[in-house]
């Protein structure tokens, strides 16, 4: 391609729908989020995130279920060796709660990373899905992973950005911002990844099954933990009830119960000050050299010497931008 014909290109790029659209994004969070943090500005669900650095290591934190729109800059999130890579290009969905690790990977002072992030909540898409699809849905896609990437629509970033609008104007605020939020998931119901966004609401999906066995783990990860009860609680046999909770979550629920634990203990090392054995076995840990194997096999450093460094560095243990 000629320099002339690359110019014109690039061009077009940054004067497309989309483009516009996310420069107006950026602008509006940018505006509403004087430093770093992350920003809850008074619409329920709704955070604003700002960061003007690249993260120097990964933190790590139970993913509930989002949507991501990014206006600037690009973040990386981990789920066990899988890699998702989120920018102003490509949207985030986090179907079910999943513990994860993230990266800020793109962010200066000049052009800081910022996004947008609202909550999804499986009683409102299932309400949704009914309007947005009165003949019911399209047929199902084979279930996957509950990650995935989508390119953002013009009109998913202009609602996006008319939902912030609104924070200036206090008569209308309340009234109108639920109904830009159900615009903004009707369009995702609509588009590209809407059969799997409706999962989430689906008490028939494998999906939505698996989501409450995770409830249900999340709340009692320090309790022994048998894979029967789980598969029960989803009604699903036991061999079906392990396939579909390792499609969705990319590990066993044992796997997934030791992150969690794991997670949890450091929490507790480092914002409640707890040591490595009252932590371990305030996470449900009967043996105190097993939880230091594990936890240094799982973050790189042996507890004591782990939190010494987050310390030292001013580093959070989780991640404070979900």
């Amino acid at each position: 391609m000629h320099k002339a014909d690359l110019q014109t290109t690039e061009q077009d790029d940054a004067a497309s729908p989309v483009a516009v659209g996310v420069a107006r994004l950026a602008g509006l969070i940018r505006a509403h989020c004087p430093h770093d943090g992350r920003f809850e500005p008074g619409i329920p669900g709704m955070r604003l995130v700002r960061y003007s650095r690249v993260s120097g290591e990964r933190t790590h934190t139970s993913q509930r279920p989002v949507l991501c729109i990014v206006a600037q800059g690009a973040k990386r999130l981990m789920l066990g060796s899988e890699v998702y890579v989120y920018n102003p290009s490509r949207m985030l969905v986090v179907s079910v709660d999943l513990p994860v690790a993230a990266q800020v990977v793109q962010a200066s002072p000049a052009e800081p990373y910022l996004a947008l992030v609202l909550d999804l909540d499986p009683r409102k898409i299932a309400e949704l899905q009914l309007k947005a699809y009165p003949g019911g849905m399209p047929r199902s896609l084979p279930e996957g992973r509950g990650i995935y990437l989508s390119p953002p629509s013009a009109p998913i970033v202009d609602a996006a950005a008319r939902l912030i609008e609104l924070l200036g104007q206090s008569g209308e605020l309340e009234l109108i911002a639920p109904l830009v939020i159900d615009e903004i998931l009707i369009r995702l119901l609509r588009g590209p990844m809407g059969v799997r966004l409706a999962q989430i609401g689906s008490a028939e999906s494998s999906l939505h099954k698996v989501a409450q066995a995770i409830t249900w783990l999340r709340t009692n990860y320090a309790q022994p933990m048998k894979v029967e009860d789980l598969a029960e609680m989803a009604h699903m046999s036991v061999s079906s009830f392990h396939q579909h909770f390792k499609s969705v979550t990319s590990m066993s629920p044992l796997s997934y119960q030791k992150v969690l634990r794991l997670q949890e203990a450091r929490r507790l090392m480092l914002s409640a000050t707890r040591d490595a054995s009252a932590a371990s076995r305030q996470v449900g840990y009967l043996s105190a050299s097993q939880f230091s194997r594990e936890y240094a096999r799982f973050f790189g450093q042996p507890p004591t010497r782990d939190i010494a460094r987050l310390a030292d560095q001013g580093l959070p243990a989780v991640d404070e931008t979900r």
